[in-house]
């Protein structure tokens, strides 16, 4: 497996930060550089499943839209299905929601009703912790449906945010630590 540790430095430079996006005073972390470079893109990958190879997961699930693009390159990595979080009214049939709170506003994730079979064992990916909002409801609906939590695994955590704090104590894995 190539480590994307092992070239940190080259991996920080395809992670772009934009200032005041989407509003002013936020820093916006760009991963579309990385997902654009097909090294850089198989080496995070390797990196985000990694530390969850032997926990048996059976389900990826990911929040649009740059979890969605990671997200299903970890499920195939893994072996595993994927499951869409999606924001309201984007999926077809019968849905669960969760609301959260960002960092600049309110928002709602969505997975249909019968996405995660009961005790199905999930991975939550996604590209940036920051307050933890959402994937404190993307883990809010996998337990809903039935599914087994294994953990998270993101790109970039923004530590000085303290997002871990509201995932409990679930299982936390990130390719870059931001003080």
């Amino acid at each position: 497996m190539s480590g994307v540790g092992e070239n940190l430095e080259v991996w920080r430079g395809l992670i772009r930060d934009v200032p005041d996006f989407p509003r002013p005073g936020i820093v916006f972390k760009d991963i579309t550089p990385l997902l654009g470079d097909p090294a850089g893109l198989a080496a995070c990958v390797d990196e985000l499943v990694a530390p969850f190879e032997e926990h048996g997961v059976e389900l990826v699930a990911a929040p649009e839209a740059r979890g969605f693009v990671i997200g299903g390159t970890a499920a195939d990595r893994l072996g595993a299905g994927f499951v869409p979080l999606r924001k309201p009214g984007k999926l077809p049939r019968s849905a669960l929601g969760a609301d959260y709170e960002l960092e600049y506003g309110a928002e709602r994730l969505e997975m249909h009703t019968d996405a995660v079979a009961d005790g199905k064992r999930v991975l939550i990916v996604d590209d940036v912790l920051a307050t933890g909002g959402t994937a404190a409801a993307s883990a809010q609906l996998v337990t809903l449906g039935g599914g087994k939590l294994v953990g998270f695994s993101f790109i970039v955590e923004l530590a000085f945010l303290h997002g871990r704090r509201q995932l409990g104590d679930a299982r936390v894995e990130s390719a870059l630590l931001v003080d």
